[in-house]
């Protein structure tokens, strides 16, 4: 019966993003949604950006080891981020009017920084957007009992149909939906949980020592491991095309901004969620936690009703297919526009929209072969974000916020951050090799920009 449901919502999903294709009439249309999404859609949209398998199953998995200090990434992190975003990025960048993060760089530094930034966004994404396919690639296999490798081949190719489609309406559209999935089914689940764990003030007692603690050990590593949790999706996350992407599909730089703030509300509130039905879990059914990134389905198959299975797996795979389609959209964006679109000269609309339709295929297959090469969820996500904030978290902010910044400084700030973390990262240095490639990237920076004598672009 549970598998059927699970055949059911996967059909309705690609029909919906079928449907939403319709809307698609020009590449702005696939890759923004026409500018036009309004702020209930919009916060959705942005809610969903990362609410996929590292909130439900990658931190639950840390946190029934680790208690809160094991979550400082995700969903603290990803929380921070979005406020962020809205705080300092939102409407500057919504008043770029531009497809694609790398676009910002082209205008404001060059056509080479633009080329740098692209090629090394689009690798960021493997990581992240494999992680989400081994976790539908788990689902499946657990509720279906096929091998892990078709489930998971067959999850990416079902997600990849509908973002080939209709882009980000498709992705809107089927975001808005899924969140309502998500929402009602985890709310519903926790508090049934909590209810069979005796309440939630004797969850809270029963907790293991530390559990519950916020702060490290007061050492000079332990501080900057905690910082470092805190600043490798917090800050790494904001130089991506998937945010980007999100905010320039709002209808206005008001909507951009609210819905970022809304976004990070209810990843705060949302993703909290799985972690206290798994400390319900541990109380519960101690035998479950052999196997840590499974706690969560293993509980439900095995001591939930059918009920209550419907609503845990449908809101699991509309988390984790919210991601990912927008995850595969991003990459395929920069690299249908940035990279393949400069070969051609004078290229129509249609045939950006066809060379970023073709992107799609080429970034799902890239990650799929990913998936089927490295099945640990924390692992990869942990490596799609760190790059990025150690190479164009500062050309972004400087650029934005730094007129005298220019284009040597970009490029040195991007090569000296990807070296430095690159080095450091080898070398096992005491230092964590993020903090040694942010160091860099501003060094690079500086000496870029105070070192190159040729004239400012005012762009």
């Amino acid at each position: 019966m549970l598998t059927g449901f699970v055949l059911i919502y996967l059909l309705i999903t690609v029909l919906i993003g079928r449907w939403a294709a319709r809307r698609v009439k020009s590449a702005s249309d696939f890759v923004v949604a026409g500018r036009s999404l309004p702020l209930g859609i919009s916060t959705c949209v942005i809610f969903a950006t990362w609410f996929g398998s590292e909130t439900m199953l990658g931190a639950t998995s840390e946190f029934a080891q680790h208690g809160l200090l094991g979550v400082m990434e995700d969903p603290f992190g990803a929380s921070l981020c979005l406020l962020l975003v809205g705080l300092f990025y939102a409407r500057k960048l919504y008043r770029s009017n531009l497809l694609t993060f790398c676009d910002f760089f082209k205008v404001r530094y060059g056509r080479k920084a633009e080329v740098i930034s692209a090629l090394l966004m689009i690798p960021s994404y493997f990581g992240w957007i494999a992680a989400q396919i081994v976790a539908m690639g788990i689902v499946v296999n657990t509720v279906m009992g096929i091998d892990l490798s078709v489930a998971m081949v067959a999850s990416g190719l079902i997600v990849m149909a509908y973002t080939y489609m209709g882009g980000m309406w498709s992705v809107s559209v089927t975001d808005f939906i899924q969140t309502i999935m998500i929402v009602i089914g985890i709310v519903v689940i926790t508090w049934i949980a909590v209810q069979d764990a005796g309440g939630l003030a004797t969850v809270v007692d029963r907790a293991p020592e530390g559990t519950f603690r916020f702060f490290p050990d007061h050492t000079w590593k332990g501080w900057m491991n905690y910082v470092a949790a805190w600043m490798t999706i917090g800050l790494g996350s904001i130089p991506q095309q998937d945010v980007f992407q999100r905010l320039m599909s709002s209808k206005s730089e008001r909507v951009a901004q609210h819905s970022s703030y809304l976004g990070a509300l209810m990843y705060l509130v949302i993703g909290l969620m799985p972690l206290l039905i798994v400390l319900c879990a541990q109380q519960l059914y101690p035998e479950l936690m052999s196997d840590n990134e499974k706690i969560l389905p293993n509980m439900v198959l095995q001591h939930g009703s059918l009920f209550i299975q419907v609503l845990f797996f449908g809101a699991l795979l509309s988390a984790i297919m919210s991601t990912t389609s927008g995850a595969i959209l991003a990459p395929a964006t920069v690299l249908g526009e940035n990279i393949i679109r400069p070969l051609f000269a004078n290229i129509s609309d249609q045939k950006l929209l066809r060379i970023i339709r073709l992107s799609v295929v080429i970034v799902s297959a890239l990650s799929m072969i990913m998936a089927l090469g490295s099945q640990d969820i924390y692992e990869l996500v942990a490596s799609s974000s760190v790059l990025s904030l150690v190479s164009l978290f500062i050309p972004l902010t400087a650029g934005l916020y730094w007129k005298r910044s220019n284009e040597a400084g970009a490029v040195l700030s991007i090569a000296a951050g990807t070296l430095g973390y690159l080095v450091s990262l080898m070398m096992d240095t005491v230092m964590p090799p993020l903090f040694v490639g942010l160091f860099s990237s501003i060094l690079g920076m500086l000496v870029g920009t105070y070192g190159w004598k040729r004239p400012i672009s005012t762009n």
